[in-house]
């Protein structure tokens, strides 16, 4: 049987060596990296638990984990909080099934009310899971025009209109321009924003693998901008945010077309989209590009809750929470955002 240890913030000998071995891994996402830990311990302040199961002094799977307790959205052990993918990463069952009943008995010991492993495939038919989300994953062809053209028409004719609108892309040295698109996004749709710190922490953390591509109108107006991970060879744009004026001139089309093709150009193999929520707009959209779902399987293990928690938008609880939190002032919701989305992950 394999040894359990535990990564522990500071330790850059058995840091380095966690990231060897995920960037090695098939199963392994960004979202498996080390600089996880630091940016969930250092940025919100949540208590991690990095298991590493080793034999024969080699590293045989990981599984990251952090404990996010809230009065508002519960207590829970996750893998990963701001993470789409996370869960167990292995070299085979028996090491996966010892990473998962250290995390179970943690997850006991903490007395928290669920664990929740993020995993992009099933693992368990016989735990609770999560239905609503599912990611859109397509590859990118070595030619650019192929690439154009791979896109079903009316989508296709957006990004032309983006083009012929001399709409412009640059990639950003900081996050000032992304960060006042996204906040002013996601205020509009009523949910609290992230801090700045988190997304400066990112930039530091993870370096030329995070990147902010910003779009700007002939005049030089700002229009779009999106955050994306490079993994391996990925490409994941993971936040963004656009101006109004944005859906008129198509700049979220062509911001989304230029980030594939540079990523083309890079020599990257996978567009990856990210998850949605079915049902959605943004579900639609990226169906529209010509990318097909693939459900996520979010597994629970359930301890003082009796069905999977929805702590999400759609949850009809939310409602009012979320017409009260677009009514806020900007300045307001942007300084109260933090102390309330820490705890969502």
């Amino acid at each position: 049987m394999p040894t359990i240890e535990r990564l522990l913030a500071g330790d850059a000998r058995l840091a380095a060596a966690w990231d060897e071995y995920v960037l090695a891994s098939p199963g392994a996402t960004f979202f498996h990296r080390s600089g996880w830990q630091r940016i969930l311990e250092q940025v919100f302040g949540h208590r991690t638990h990095y298991l590493l199961a080793s034999q024969d002094n080699r590293i045989r799977g990981v599984l990251p984990l952090a404990h996010v307790k809230s009065l508002l959205f519960g207590n829970a052990l996750t893998s990963l909080p701001f993470a789409v993918y996370g869960g167990v990463v292995a070299d085979d069952e028996a090491t996966a099934l010892a990473l998962e009943a250290e995390a179970e008995r943690i997850a006991r010991e903490l007395g928290v009310q669920h664990l929740e492993l993020r995993h992009l495939n099933k693992r368990h038919t016989d735990w609770p899971a999560q239905d609503l989300y599912v990611t859109f994953r397509k590859a990118i062809l070595p030619d650019e025009e192929a690439n154009l053209l791979a896109i079903p028409r009316k989508q296709r004719a957006m990004v032309r209109k983006g083009i012929k609108n001399e709409l412009k892309s640059e990639v950003d040295a900081g996050v000032e321009r992304f960060f006042a698109l996204y906040a002013d996004n996601v205020h509009r749709h009523g949910t609290p924003a992230l801090p700045r710190r988190y997304f400066e922490a990112l930039r530091r953390e993870f370096g030329p693998d995070c990147e902010v591509l910003t779009v700007t109108g002939k005049q030089g107006q700002l229009l779009s901008s999106v955050l994306t991970f490079y993994f391996r060879n990925e490409v994941l744009p993971y936040y963004a945010g656009d101006d109004f004026a944005a859906r008129e001139l198509a700049a979220n089309d062509f911001k989304y077309w230029e980030l594939m093709r540079r990523a083309g150009a890079r020599g990257l193999t996978l567009f990856d989209y990210g998850r949605s929520k079915q049902g959605t707009g943004p579900y639609a959209f990226k169906k529209n590009w010509g990318f097909e779902p693939q459900p996520l399987s979010y597994e629970y293990r359930l301890y003082k809750r009796d069905a999977v928690p929805q702590n999400n938008p759609a949850n009809a609880k939310y409602k009012l929470m979320i017409e009260t939190w677009r009514k806020l002032p900007l300045g307001f919701a942007n300084w109260l955002g933090p102390y309330v989305v820490r705890s969502l992950g």
